[in-house]
């Protein structure tokens, strides 16, 4: 653990620093030959930190911060100016997205709510939130705005050695960035999470090309991040993972590595795949009713299932460039199975009864009745008169199989995507005819949006579930679980290639269920 915050904590105060001290040095990485390291100089009733790259021959300043008042502890305007100089850096402020277009608003970060944050954390949970804040700045200096040395030792000295102990330690004190993302607002917390998700898919590429000194690292699934929220009679959970770090279920080519011993063609394909991270927003809507033969009675329903297949890169500023990029621009995973749950945390004994709302679903077969009369008038032989009916009944079909399950109290909502003439289901494709998923994101008939998501609101779902719980129990507040898997699967959409894959991803987390009557029965 680098434990930058620690360090800064206890530089002196203004009081007790010397004035003809030597500056203050805290060293992030280093071999025998290269370090880099960040230093405090003071000047006057401020102190400055320098980030920079040392060599034997040299010494080079990557970053500079601006003066901060050394009153100012704990340091927030050097906080405020790397979330800041993070999100001006994200994937998203570079796109062309019309909802970024006031982008220089987020860069307006109110100090009061990141005060707050600061304060109401321990300092070991939040050292480790600001150590990941500090390894992505200096991603996009080593990386971008840096000889290319640099941007390897980064990678090998830095990033390497400390993303495993930053997502342990994010996970262990998860409180921290879920509190930051839901305070600062969807917009910041978009950009952040794009630009955390860029550093992952970047990190898990290097690693697959060089795995010199990165064969020990945690295994790519678990490199995502999740969390849930109650407000408002919602349950919501978010989760945002890189598809190369979901884990491959399916693949026509189990045993290849990502980029090693590839056609041109095929590489330029994987390294698109590669910069797209999965962003999903599950959303139930909750109500809570007394009712007069003495429960309680909860129900849920989902209201939205959004998944959104976003591309982690930068808009290419060259006409060659962007002619480069179309032919793959419109290759992502799409999600082709989804599986949600909400239910009573594990072994509560308050719960009377878990009620379903779904039975399971057996669609009719088309019918067709056709009958048909003929006459003639007088003595003539030759038919005159024919008349014919023609009744059908017709069934709609859909690419989406619905269907409710339990697993204890715990409710599950599951949708499977099928191919309308097979009836097979998508994620156990390994290859082959991609069927009438080409041309996937265009046309009338398109099964995704435009840009790579997917939408189930009430109106494709509508049908809910409903607990009965002891009365004993109203006026507290519950821990209840939120969770979902969510398969993300490549089939070719307008290029010709062999690949073909299913990724998933899990995630879960409590929400609150608090036993406040919304309605009475």
């Amino acid at each position: 653990m680098m434990n930058i915050w620690s360090w800064m904590c206890e530089l002196p105060n203004a009081d007790e620093w010397p004035e003809s001290s030597s500056p203050f040095i805290f060293k992030l990485a280093s071999s025998t030959q290269t370090t880099i390291q960040i230093k405090a100089d003071r000047s006057s009733e401020f102190v400055t930190f320098t980030v920079s790259f040392e060599t034997p021959k040299s010494s080079e300043a990557i970053w500079v911060s601006d003066a901060c008042p050394l009153s100012d502890k704990p340091f927030l305007h050097l906080f405020l100016q790397l979330l800041r100089e993070i999100i001006s850096q994200s994937p998203i402020a570079h796109g062309s997205s019309a909802c970024i277009r006031k982008y220089s608003e987020l860069l307006k970060l109110k100090p009061e709510p990141i005060s707050w944050i600061m304060e109401s954390h321990s300092p070991e949970s939040f050292s480790n939130f600001f150590d990941l804040i500090m390894v992505m700045r200096l991603f996009f200096l080593c990386v971008f705005h840096a000889p290319s040395p640099l941007g390897s030792f980064y990678f090998k000295s830095l990033l390497g050695p400390n993303i495993e102990n930053l997502f342990s330690a994010m996970n262990q004190y998860t409180t921290v960035l879920k509190t930051f993302l839901v305070t600062v607002g969807v917009d910041i917390e978009l950009c952040f999470m794009r630009a955390l998700g860029y550093i992952l898919s970047k990190w898990i590429i290097f690693r697959e090309i060089d795995h010199v000194g990165l064969l020990t690292l945690l295994p790519r699934h678990q490199l995502g991040f999740c969390y849930g929220t109650e407000a408002h009679g919602y349950w919501i959970l978010k989760g945002c993972v890189p598809v190369y770090a979901m884990k491959v279920t399916c693949s026509s080519e189990d045993k290849k590595k990502l980029f090693n011993v590839l056609e041109p063609k095929e590489s330029i394909l994987r390294y698109v795949l590669a910069h797209q991270q999965l962003e999903a927003s599950i959303q139930f809507e909750y109500s809570v009713q007394f009712d007069k033969d003495g429960f309680i009675q909860v129900n849920t329903h989902v209201d939205n299932l959004r998944f959104q297949v976003a591309r982690l890169g930068f808009n290419n500023s060259s006409k060659s460039d962007q002619e480069e990029g179309t032919e793959f621009s419109e290759e992502r995973h799409f999600p082709s199975r989804i599986r949600v749950w909400v239910g009573p945390d594990i072994g509560s004994n308050y719960v009377g009864g878990l009620s379903l709302g779904r039975s399971t679903n057996n669609e009719e077969c088309e019918l067709e009745m056709q009958r048909e009369v003929k006459g003639n008038f007088g003595k003539s032989k030759v038919p005159q008169v024919k008349t014919r009916a023609r009744m059908s009944t017709k069934t709609k079909a859909s690419n989406w199989r619905w269907d409710q399950d339990a697993e204890g109290n715990v409710a599950v909502f599951e949708s499977v995507l099928c191919d309308n003439v097979s009836g097979r289901e998508i994620a156990t494709w390994k290859g082959g005819d991609s069927g009438g998923l080409r041309s996937r994101y265009s046309g009338a008939n398109r099964q995704f949006t435009k840009s790579g998501g997917l939408v189930f609101a009430r109106d494709a779902y509508g049908e809910g579930v409903g607990w009965r719980i002891n009365k004993e129990m109203e006026g507290s507040v519950l821990k209840w679980r939120i969770g979902g898997q969510v398969w993300l699967t490549y089939l070719p959409n307008q290029v010709n290639t062999s690949l073909a894959e299913t990724r998933c991803v899990e995630w879960c987390d409590e929400i609150d269920l608090p036993l406040i009557p919304t309605s009475t029965r």
